[in-house]
Formats: structure tokens, sequence, C-alpha cells
């Protein structure tokens, strides 16, 4: 009843102005209030609500698009008649939605409306990733379209891992996209892994089929002796390439790294969380002692956690995985797992150490200090588009992506209002202070877009920037030219929903100290939601209990446990029955300590080996 009350003040407000005399500012209420009043009324509908409670809005909706553009009642007063074969067209739509019918999916691509996480938290992540214009699916199964938004992210995270990468001593490389399947088959645990997710190409060539209603159809006669496995990663062509590679101690060790795509045939698909095909970076490494392969896994899970911590403000656990979570052919597994708002967890980055298993699977071997000829050691590690979807999770609020200013593309979008087109006064003084502006951030190395449009209100502006997470909007118009100062709004952070005069002579030193103040709280604010969203020595009982009903549509879910462990295959196994937790990892810092001795394992009563981090995950 309160909104209610305050739209209708709005709506009163907005008519006792003539329409004439609107400025663009009071135009931009207008628009901002027509969206929230139009939102308001999609949740209701989802909600169930009847036409009683929605009806009052729906005029108050009328009045204010009325209050806008006084011909919207003139232009749109139907017939009776029309009136009826509207409310037919609407009918058979809303028929067409309930089978799922393919024009409305079409609609719902198009539509700005986002799904509030309480009402379903994966239907709002789909609606994220749309409004923001970060992905689309594709005509190809469970492959997607990354839109260049959603590219630029990438982009952030990849040089910035590049950088990190090429520290620890890697230098990219790229190796083939089609990988021999004798090569799959010679590590044995390593097949068996991705057996089922590969896909096979068997023929080199296609003709025209002798009906020519058919197109084209493979040509038999052009089978490949040997089958070709698009990678589903590539420790097998590139420890082929090792053994070339590798003769002596001298040559270790040897780190590659490649930034590349990799398909693996996911049966049930999400945007940048699970898709049969993403883009990741692999490093693969080879050393001469265990001791040196072990300290490079160990690194690059640091590398990793140091980035999803210092550029994307995602904290992270690091831990190692069960036997049964490791990646299959590795010894161990380390991993950084985050916590999504829904209680969920993500693997964020895994990098493995091999043992002497790949380098013995094809005859990789050196001659040590002794000319002693040994087998060597191998690492491997990456991390995927998949931290798009995490850094969606972690921060994103119900109206849009939200996004850290280090990985934010663009920090600070500046939205001019132009003087009236006679004032030459006017627009000279906005043309100097824009462009001081705007030199002022980039020299503080700022990323700044000025959202020049013409053809677009402001509000239009606001609302798709806000959309897309970028962390600050400087608004500037004559009055605040006359008035040295222009006008800040923060995506996220310590009053983000109020705006806020800064001198024009202080803008850049405030945007730079606001930006940074901004990437510490999100960090905090996510830091914070970890610690509260694990569980620490439930029992077996309360954690199945309050994971039974737990999906990835509820917002927000119980969340990990941590939890004394024996190592047990199968009990693992059971409780991934029972109430679909798996083992996310053993967290180091925990297990260091020593926290799970003298405890019981929390499902079998024995004594405990591990302290282990339960939950559901993605």
């Amino acid at each position: 009843m309160t909104g209610t009350l305050a739209i209708g003040y709005s709506v009163s407000y907005a008519l006792s102005c003539s329409t004439e005399q609107l400025s663009e500012e009071q135009k931009d209420v207008l628009e901002t209030k027509i969206k929230e009043t139009g939102d308001k009324i999609r949740v209701l509908k989802e909600e169930g609500a009847d036409k009683a409670t929605i009806a009052p809005i729906v005029q108050e909706l009328l009045a204010l698009k009325t209050q806008l553009d006084p011909t919207f009642n003139k232009a749109k007063k139907p017939k009776q008649q029309q009136n009826q074969k509207q409310s037919q067209k609407q009918n058979q739509k809303n028929q067409q939605k309930l089978k799922g019918n393919n024009n409305n999916k079409e609609d719902d691509s198009e539509s700005d409306f986002i799904t509030a996480r309480a009402v379903d938290y994966s239907k709002w992540y789909s609606d994220i990733i749309r409004v923001a214009g970060l992905a689309e699916t594709s005509p190809v199964r469970g492959c997607m379209v990354i839109k260049p938004w959603g590219m630029s992210l990438w982009d952030k995270i990849r040089t910035d891992l590049d950088e990190r990468i090429k520290e620890n001593g890697a230098e990219n490389c790229y190796f083939p996209l089609l990988i021999p399947k004798s090569f799959l088959s010679k590590e044995a645990e390593h097949v068996d892994g991705f057996a089922k997710e590969c896909a096979v190409v068997t023929h080199h060539r296609l003709k025209s089929a002798d009906n020519k209603d058919d197109g084209l159809i493979v040509d038999p006669e052009a089978e490949l002796e040997d089958p070709l496995i698009i990678r589903p990663t590539s420790e097998t062509m590139i420890w082929y390439m090792f053994r070339k590679w590798i003769n002596s101690h001298r040559d270790l060790p040897l780190k590659v790294n490649q930034w590349a795509n990799v398909m693996r045939w996911e049966m049930r698909t999400r945007p940048f969380l699970r898709t049969s095909e993403f883009l990741w970076q692999e490093g693969h490494t080879a050393h001469a002692t265990s001791e040196g392969a072990l300290d490079d896994a160990r690194t690059m899970m640091e590398e990793y956690a140091t980035l999803c911590e210092n550029l994307m403000a995602m904290p992270v656990v690091r831990g190692v995985k069960s036997p049964s979570e490791r990646f299959a052919g590795a010894v161990d597994t380390f991993t950084i797992e985050a916590l999504m708002q829904n209680g969920w967890a993500l693997q964020s980055g895994t990098s493995h150490f091999l043992g002497q298993s790949f380098g013995k699977a094809f005859d990789v071997t050196f001659q040590d200090t002794d000319g002693e000829e040994k087998d060597v050691w191998g690492t491997s590690w990456g991390v995927s588009t998949r931290l798009i979807g995490a850094l969606i999770m972690t921060h994103s609020d119900d109206n849009g992506l939200v996004l850290p200013p280090r990985v934010a593309p663009i920090q600070i979008v500046i939205v001019p209002i132009p003087p009236k087109k006679n004032d030459e006064e006017g627009k000279i003084a906005m043309d100097k202070a824009l462009d001081e502006l705007v030199a002022g951030l980039k020299a503080k190395g700022m990323r700044v877009k000025v959202d020049d449009r013409d053809f677009m209100r402001n509000g239009a502006k606001y609302f798709e920037w806000e959309r897309k997470g970028v962390p600050l909007r400087i608004e500037l118009g004559p009055r605040d030219v006359k008035s040295n100062s222009c006008v800040f709004k923060y995506r996220a952070g310590s009053g983000s929903d109020e705006k806020t005069s800064i001198d024009l002579n202080d803008a850049v030193q405030k945007a730079s100290d606001g930006l940074e103040s901004m990437q510490e709280g999100l960090l905090e604010e996510a830091r914070s939601r970890l610690s509260n969203g694990i569980t620490e020595d439930a029992s077996y009982e309360e954690m199945r209990d309050a994971l039974d009903n737990d999906e990835a549509s509820s917002y927000a879910g119980p969340g990990l446990y941590l939890v004394p462990w024996k190592c047990d295959a199968e009990n693992e196994d059971k409780i991934k029955t029972e109430c679909k937790a798996t083992i996310r990892c053993y967290p180091l810092d925990s297990n260091s300590e020593g926290l799970h001795e003298g405890k019981k394992c929390f499902y079998s009563g024995e004594d405990a080996t591990h302290m282990a981090l339960f939950g559901r995950a993605y």
C-alpha cells in the first residue's frame, strides 16, 4: 500500500506540471516512474495478484504516460470492436505462452524485465545476462554467442591473468583444436573422465545427396582412419609435443599456456556456467621433481584466488578436491570455490598436480645431472568464461548487473545534458567542461565513455548503463557548468541510491576515490556473505534437511557446511544421492590447522581425516 501511495503522489505531482513546460529532468523522472510502475505490475502479475489489486496501478501507469505524451490516450483509444480483437489476441498470446510457443521466447528475449531474485533466482540470472547484453543462445545446441559487453569482461579477466601467467614463467602457445582419438586413449583414467563429453569427427567430407531435396550428406567414402576429438582439454596433445621438446634437465621446467575454446558435450547447459563450448586458458607444465610440480600447481591456485579477489572482488575458499572430485588423471586437484548469492558453490578455477602419469603415458623422459633417464612430473591448470557467471551471481541485484570497478570495461559513463539549440555560449562552455573532465579522468587511468547519443532520452541512457553495471555515472548539464559542478551516481555501495553534486575541480579525485571505495565495499560485502554462508559442525541430519529442497532457483539457500569427515568414496556417493550435496573441497586453512583432529566424521561416526566443505553446486 505504501508503494501505491508513493506512486500516486508522484502522479499528482507530475500532473500539476504543464506538459509544454516539462524540463528534460522532469521527463526523465516521468520515464523512470513509468518503468518502475510497469515493473511493479509485471511482478504482481507473476505473483498471481488479482485484477482488483492491479487495476489502480494500471491507471497510475496510464496517467504517467499521458503526462509524458498528451496524445497517448487519444492515439490509443480503440473502438469496442478493436478492443475485443486486442483482447482475443492477448488471450491467444497467453495460451501460446503456456504452451512454450517459440514466438513468446522471442518476445522474452527482447524484454527489459528482470525477475526478482526472491521470485526465481535462476530466471533472475538469465534475465541479467539478457538485459545487460552479455550473451545469447546460438543455433548450436548448448553453445552461446558472447556479445561485446560480455566479451569485454572476458578481455579484462584475460589481460590481468595473462600477466600473472607470464610472471610465473609460462609462455603462450597454440595447439590444434582436433586431437586423434588414439591420443586420448593413452591415459586410461583421463579418457574415462571425458569419454561421455567428447564430440567426435568421423568424416572429412560432405557431398550432395542424390535427392536434391536432402541437401548435403556425409560422404561414406570419406571416413577417417583415426577419428578426431574436438578438444575437451589439451593434455594429450601437449604431452605428445613435450616428448619432442624435452630431452635434458636443462629443458625443465617447461611451462606453456594457451587461450582457446574447448568442447564438452553437456546435457544441461546454463550460459557461462556450463556450456558445450566455452573459452578458457589452460596451462601445462613439466618438471624434474615432484616438489617443483606441486609448487607450480599451488602457485597457480593462489594466482587464480588473487585474480578473483583483487580484480573481481570475489572471495574464494582455497582447497583440495576429494579423490572422487579430482580431475581425471590427476594425483591432486587444487581448487578455488566461490559462494553465490543463492547459497550454492561455484568451482571457479582448478590447478592439477598430475604426478608422472602423463609423462609415462607419452614416454616423456629427461636426462638428469647424473645422466640417468627419468620420467617428468606434470601439472595443468585453467579458468574459463565461467568466471563471468560467478561475477554476475556474486554482485548483481534486481536492477541489473553490478560490476566491481577494476573489472568494469567502462568505469565511468558521462551523460551530458546539452544546452538549448540557440545557446552557443552555453555549448562552448559545456564542451570545454566536458573535455577537461574526460581528459582528467583518463589521465588518472580511469576508463570513461561519453554517452552523447542524441536520439535517446537521458532517462533511457541512465536505465541502460545501470543494467550494464557501469560503476559510476556522471551527469553534466548547463546549470552544472554554470555552478562549476557535476552530479555523481554510483551503481552500488553506500549512498548508491542518491545523487551527489561534486565540484568539477574535485571530480577527478573524487571519482578515483569513490571507485576504489566501491571496489573494497563489494569485496567486504561478498566476504561477509561467504563467512555467514558457511555453517560449521552441523550434524548430517541438519545438513540433509536443509538441503533437501534447496534448488538453484531458491534465494537465499542454506549455504555451505564445514564438517569433520572421514574420506570415503562410498559414503560420499550416498550423500550425493540423499541430498545432492558434494564435497566442494578440503579447505587448506582449516585442514592445515588440524581442526579435524579428535573429531568424529559427521556421517560415519568414525575418526575424521579432514574438514570437508559440503554444499550444492553449479
